[in-house]
């Protein structure tokens, strides 16, 4: 039986964290600029709201400036186009980022592109898209997505480094924009041989039987079995799903719990290295986010970003909380 290492996404969230707070420092003492992220919400979805609140504790603990906007649910699409359109002109705000999902009324697909791409923190906008799969490694791509990039620095961490990646199978289950395309563009970018898995395809456990990485983004709890995995493999859980405790189940005070998109309890003792949920992939994102902020203001402005930041690096213990 393998013994499984369980991956600290929180502890890796924190020395990033750490990493962009004193990168942001010297960008201050040294050029008197400091990052401003704006972040956006339309409407009162608690979901949303709670990640939004999220963020903007993050950005202050990073010492960076900005906003956040709230639109009414009704909200026009031109109103928020326009604000859009403001933010992009405004040489204060370094990082866009308008939370998904939209109300009905709104277009997300030409509300991202009406983003600046030097803003769009959350790299959804084509041309960081393009940048991606055309850059090869993060250093050489534009703004990249911010969980499948928190996916990338953890994987780095366990198998040594950017090198440590090169020839190994990876599959990601999921072909979302947000995180499977992405994912598999990173991966690719790192030398990996990739293939992207999701609801279509043919007989899913042989094919995650083959996966020395495996990354699971599909948002169906603990649907990948401990058996579907490959000794040793180095899993990857991005699902966050919340589904009722036994005793819930039975009537017996509503509660729930947070499970992912791999059965963690079989995984253990099979997996050379897992994810947990919660406490592995989520604090990652918005560590990105930040790194993405600091990114953005450098670049802006002509200045070099810090080599840890550009590559992502350093292990878990590195550069102190947040």
């Amino acid at each position: 039986m393998t013994e499984t290492r369980i991956i600290d996404g929180k502890a890796y969230a924190a020395g990033l964290r750490g990493r962009v707070a004193d990168a942001a420092r010297t960008l201050a003492s040294r050029h008197g600029v400091v990052p401003g992220l704006v972040t956006v919400l339309v409407g009162a979805d608690p979901a949303s709201q709670v990640y939004v609140r999220s963020k903007g504790r993050a950005a202050a603990e990073a010492g960076f400036g900005g906003d956040s906007i709230v639109l009414p649910e009704t909200a026009a699409e031109d109103e928020l186009l326009a604000l859009i359109a403001r933010l992009n002109a405004d040489p204060g705000v370094d990082g866009i980022l308008v939370q998904l999902p939209l109300p009905r009324q709104i277009s997300a697909d030409r509300v991202i592109a009406a983003i600046d791409p030097a803003k769009d923190v959350d790299g959804f906008h084509p041309v960081n898209v393009a940048a991606l799969w055309s850059g090869g490694d993060v250093a050489g791509a534009g703004l990249v997505p911010c969980t499948p990039l928190g996916c990338l620095l953890l994987l780095r961490d366990v198998l040594g480094g950017s090198g440590g990646l090169a020839g190994r199978e990876a599959v990601v289950i999921g072909r979302s924009h947000i995180v499977g395309k992405p994912m598999a563009g990173l991966l690719i970018g790192a030398d990996c041989t990739v293939t992207v898995a999701h609801s279509r395809t043919r007989d899913l456990p042989a094919v995650c039987r083959r996966a020395e990485i495996l990354v699971a983004a599909v948002g169906r709890p603990e649907m990948v079995r401990g058996d579907w995995l490959r000794p040793g493999a180095t899993v990857i859980d991005v699902g966050i799903n919340r589904v009722d405790a036994p005793d819930a189940a039975a009537g017996g005070g509503g509660r729930s719990r947070l499970v992912g998109d791999v059965a963690f309890a079989e995984a253990q003792g099979i997996a050379g290295a897992i994810t947990p949920v919660p406490g592995g992939v989520g604090p990652m994102t918005i560590a990105c986010l930040m790194r993405n902020t600091l990114v953005a203001a450098c670049r802006r402005r002509g200045l070099a970003v810090p080599p840890e930041l550009l590559a992502g690096g350093g292990p878990a213990s590195a550069g102190g909380g947040a």
